[in-house]
């Protein structure tokens, strides 16, 4: 996969919106007014974060030496993955995780307000 197709993939999902609030490199994706992925499109190979559920962090960076707990971040939380040798349908998952657990954390309200957008 590469920054495109990753892009396209979470712009088709409800509420998302892109921007660079930290610098000109780093694109992040949030739902509602929350980040659940942040991409860095300078580094070589491609790398994202992804909030993930603790315990299948740990399982994914036992599994992958690809996957580490995310710079900057807590490491509990997110992770950063490196595209490289991951299948496409893993990586999809990630993000799929991702927005549902920012999604599933928002206020009754924003959710709603995606949902009927």
């Amino acid at each position: 996969m590469d920054a495109n197709e990753i892009l396209d993939y979470c712009l088709e999902k409800k509420g998302v919106t892109e921007s660079f609030p930290f610098d000109n490199e780093t694109l992040v994706l949030k739902v509602g007014s929350k980040m659940f992925l942040l991409m860095s499109l300078e580094k070589q190979p491609l790398t994202i974060n992804v909030k993930t559920d603790p315990e299948w962090s740990a399982e994914l960076r036992e599994q992958y030496p690809q996957i580490t707990g995310a710079y900057h971040m807590n490491k509990t939380h997110w992770n950063s993955v490196s595209i490289d040798g991951l299948k496409k349908d893993l990586i999809l998952r990630m993000i799929d995780h991702s927005y549902e657990l920012v999604f599933t954390s928002l206020t009754k309200k924003a959710k709603e307000e995606i949902e009927n957008s």
